[in-house]
Protein backbone atom coordinates (compact mmCIF):
# COMPACT_ATOMS: atom_id res chain seq x y z
CA UNK A 1 0.00 0.00 0.00
CA UNK A 2 2.81 2.38 0.91
CA UNK A 3 4.50 1.61 -2.42
CA UNK A 4 1.31 2.51 -4.33
CA UNK A 5 1.04 5.84 -2.51
CA UNK A 6 4.69 6.61 -3.17
CA UNK A 7 4.30 5.73 -6.85
CA UNK A 8 1.13 7.83 -7.11
CA UNK A 9 2.85 10.82 -5.53
CA UNK A 10 5.88 10.39 -7.77
CA UNK A 11 3.58 10.09 -10.84
CA UNK A 12 1.79 13.35 -9.98
CA UNK A 13 5.09 15.16 -9.43
CA UNK A 14 6.46 13.98 -12.76
CA UNK A 15 3.24 14.60 -14.71
CA UNK A 16 3.05 18.31 -13.85
CA UNK A 17 4.51 20.44 -16.61
CA UNK A 18 6.15 23.77 -16.02
CA UNK A 19 4.54 26.84 -17.65
CA UNK A 20 7.50 27.09 -20.04
CA UNK A 21 7.05 23.44 -21.05
CA UNK A 22 3.34 23.99 -21.72
CA UNK A 23 4.06 27.08 -23.85
CA UNK A 24 6.64 25.13 -25.88
CA UNK A 25 4.33 22.15 -26.43
CA UNK A 26 1.26 24.25 -27.29
CA UNK A 27 3.28 26.66 -29.44
CA UNK A 28 4.90 23.84 -31.41
CA UNK A 29 1.56 22.11 -31.92
CA UNK A 30 -0.13 25.34 -33.03
CA UNK A 31 2.71 26.12 -35.43
CA UNK A 32 2.51 22.63 -36.95
CA UNK A 33 -1.26 22.94 -37.47
CA UNK A 34 -0.85 26.44 -38.96
CA UNK A 35 1.83 25.33 -41.43
CA UNK A 36 -0.30 22.33 -42.43
CA UNK A 37 -3.37 24.49 -43.09
CA UNK A 38 -1.37 26.93 -45.25
CA UNK A 39 0.34 24.12 -47.21
CA UNK A 40 -2.76 22.00 -47.96
CA UNK A 41 -3.91 24.04 -51.03
CA UNK A 42 -0.42 23.81 -52.53
CA UNK A 43 0.17 20.11 -51.77
CA UNK A 44 -3.32 18.76 -52.55
CA UNK A 45 -2.94 19.08 -56.36
CA UNK A 46 -0.47 16.19 -56.18
CA UNK A 47 -3.30 13.89 -55.09
CA UNK A 48 -5.58 14.69 -58.05
CA UNK A 49 -5.87 12.64 -61.22
CA UNK A 50 -3.88 15.31 -63.07
CA UNK A 51 -1.40 17.26 -60.97
CA UNK A 52 -1.47 20.93 -61.95
CA UNK A 53 1.01 22.70 -59.66
CA UNK A 54 1.30 26.47 -59.25
CA UNK A 55 4.26 27.75 -61.25
CA UNK A 56 4.24 31.52 -61.88
CA UNK A 57 4.55 32.74 -65.48
CA UNK A 58 7.94 34.16 -66.40
CA UNK A 59 8.38 37.58 -67.98
CA UNK A 60 9.22 35.89 -71.31
CA UNK A 61 6.01 33.83 -71.15
CA UNK A 62 3.95 36.96 -70.43
CA UNK A 63 5.53 38.66 -73.44
CA UNK A 64 4.80 35.59 -75.57
CA UNK A 65 1.14 35.60 -74.50
CA UNK A 66 0.91 39.34 -75.27
CA UNK A 67 2.38 38.76 -78.74
CA UNK A 68 -0.02 35.88 -79.40
CA UNK A 69 -3.01 38.04 -78.39
CA UNK A 70 -1.93 41.08 -80.42
CA UNK A 71 -4.77 42.29 -82.63
CA UNK A 72 -7.44 40.43 -80.62
CA UNK A 73 -9.99 41.70 -78.13
CA UNK A 74 -13.05 40.60 -76.19
CA UNK A 75 -13.40 38.17 -73.31
CA UNK A 76 -10.35 36.25 -72.13
CA UNK A 77 -10.21 33.23 -69.83
CA UNK A 78 -7.01 32.22 -68.06
CA UNK A 79 -7.35 28.54 -67.12
CA UNK A 80 -5.41 27.85 -63.92
CA UNK A 81 -4.92 31.56 -63.28
CA UNK A 82 -2.60 31.15 -60.28
CA UNK A 83 -1.67 34.58 -58.89
CA UNK A 84 -3.51 36.40 -61.71
CA UNK A 85 -0.52 37.59 -63.79
CA UNK A 86 -2.07 36.65 -67.14
CA UNK A 87 -5.47 38.10 -66.19
CA UNK A 88 -3.92 41.39 -65.07
CA UNK A 89 -1.73 41.60 -68.18
CA UNK A 90 -4.75 40.92 -70.41
CA UNK A 91 -6.76 43.60 -68.58
CA UNK A 92 -3.98 46.11 -69.34
CA UNK A 93 -4.34 45.15 -73.02
CA UNK A 94 -8.08 45.92 -72.91
CA UNK A 95 -9.51 42.41 -72.54
CA UNK A 96 -12.42 41.65 -70.22
CA UNK A 97 -10.32 39.10 -68.36
CA UNK A 98 -11.39 36.24 -66.09
CA UNK A 99 -9.33 33.67 -64.20
CA UNK A 100 -10.40 30.22 -63.05
CA UNK A 101 -8.31 28.54 -60.36
CA UNK A 102 -8.85 25.68 -57.91
CA UNK A 103 -6.44 26.84 -55.19
CA UNK A 104 -8.45 29.02 -52.75
CA UNK A 105 -5.39 30.91 -51.48
CA UNK A 106 -4.36 31.92 -55.00
CA UNK A 107 -7.94 32.98 -55.84
CA UNK A 108 -8.04 35.11 -52.68
CA UNK A 109 -4.62 36.60 -53.48
CA UNK A 110 -5.76 37.48 -57.03
CA UNK A 111 -9.01 39.03 -55.81
CA UNK A 112 -7.19 41.15 -53.23
CA UNK A 113 -4.65 42.26 -55.86
CA UNK A 114 -7.52 43.27 -58.15
CA UNK A 115 -9.21 45.24 -55.36
CA UNK A 116 -6.02 47.12 -54.54
CA UNK A 117 -5.46 48.25 -58.14
CA UNK A 118 -8.24 50.22 -59.86
CA UNK A 119 -6.81 49.22 -63.25
CA UNK A 120 -8.00 45.65 -62.55
CA UNK A 121 -11.53 46.44 -61.28
CA UNK A 122 -13.15 44.62 -64.21
CA UNK A 123 -11.21 41.38 -63.70
CA UNK A 124 -12.89 38.39 -62.09
CA UNK A 125 -11.49 35.29 -60.41
CA UNK A 126 -13.47 32.11 -59.80
CA UNK A 127 -12.59 29.13 -57.64
CA UNK A 128 -13.81 26.41 -59.98
CA UNK A 129 -12.70 23.13 -61.46
CA UNK A 130 -11.53 23.78 -65.02
CA UNK A 131 -13.20 20.56 -66.24
CA UNK A 132 -16.65 21.85 -65.26
CA UNK A 133 -16.12 25.53 -66.16
CA UNK A 134 -17.93 26.62 -69.35
CA UNK A 135 -15.57 27.88 -72.09
CA UNK A 136 -18.29 29.08 -74.48
CA UNK A 137 -18.46 32.77 -73.43
CA UNK A 138 -14.74 33.36 -74.08
CA UNK A 139 -13.22 34.15 -77.46
CA UNK A 140 -9.65 34.09 -76.08
CA UNK A 141 -8.38 31.30 -73.81
CA UNK A 142 -4.93 31.01 -72.21
CA UNK A 143 -3.73 27.80 -70.56
CA UNK A 144 -0.54 27.00 -68.66
CA UNK A 145 -1.11 23.27 -68.50
CA UNK A 146 0.88 20.13 -67.91
CA UNK A 147 1.51 17.53 -70.59
CA UNK A 148 -0.82 14.92 -69.02
CA UNK A 149 -3.88 17.20 -69.28
CA UNK A 150 -3.49 18.72 -72.73
CA UNK A 151 -5.27 15.90 -74.61
CA UNK A 152 -8.36 16.17 -72.37
CA UNK A 153 -8.27 19.96 -72.50
CA UNK A 154 -8.08 19.89 -76.29
CA UNK A 155 -11.24 17.73 -76.37
CA UNK A 156 -12.97 20.18 -74.03
CA UNK A 157 -11.97 23.10 -76.26
CA UNK A 158 -13.32 21.44 -79.38
CA UNK A 159 -16.62 20.62 -77.65
CA UNK A 160 -17.22 23.95 -75.89
CA UNK A 161 -15.28 26.81 -77.49
CA UNK A 162 -16.80 28.86 -80.31
CA UNK A 163 -15.52 28.85 -83.87
CA UNK A 164 -12.70 31.38 -84.17
CA UNK A 165 -11.71 31.26 -80.48
CA UNK A 166 -8.02 32.02 -80.03
CA UNK A 167 -6.25 29.56 -77.72
CA UNK A 168 -2.80 30.29 -76.32
CA UNK A 169 -1.03 27.28 -74.78
CA UNK A 170 2.07 27.82 -72.66
CA UNK A 171 4.74 25.29 -71.64
CA UNK A 172 3.01 22.40 -73.47
CA UNK A 173 1.26 22.41 -76.87
CA UNK A 174 -2.13 20.91 -77.65
CA UNK A 175 -1.35 17.40 -78.98
CA UNK A 176 -3.43 17.27 -82.19
CA UNK A 177 -4.20 20.82 -83.24
CA UNK A 178 -1.73 22.62 -85.47
CA UNK A 179 -0.60 26.00 -84.12
CA UNK A 180 -0.90 29.01 -86.40
CA UNK A 181 2.05 30.60 -84.62
CA UNK A 182 4.83 29.51 -82.24
CA UNK A 183 6.49 32.18 -80.14
CA UNK A 184 9.65 31.76 -78.05
CA UNK A 185 11.61 28.61 -77.28
CA UNK A 186 12.20 26.11 -74.50
CA UNK A 187 10.07 26.45 -71.36
CA UNK A 188 8.96 29.92 -72.54
CA UNK A 189 7.39 28.64 -75.79
CA UNK A 190 3.85 29.82 -76.50
CA UNK A 191 1.61 28.15 -79.11
CA UNK A 192 -1.27 30.05 -80.69
CA UNK A 193 -4.27 28.16 -82.09
CA UNK A 194 -7.61 29.16 -83.61
CA UNK A 195 -10.62 26.84 -83.14
CA UNK A 196 -12.08 25.77 -86.50
CA UNK A 197 -15.44 24.01 -86.53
Amino acid sequence: MDIEIANDTEYRRLSKLSPVGKVLIYGTGGLAIGVSVVCIPFVSPAFRKICLPYVPATTEQLLGVCNALKGHSGRLLDVGSGDGRIVFTAAKLGFKAVGVELNPILVLYSRISALLNKQYNETRFYRKNLWTFNLLPYNNIVIFGVEQMMMEFEKKLLQEASDGTVVVACRFPLPNMVPIETIGHGVDTVWKYVIKK
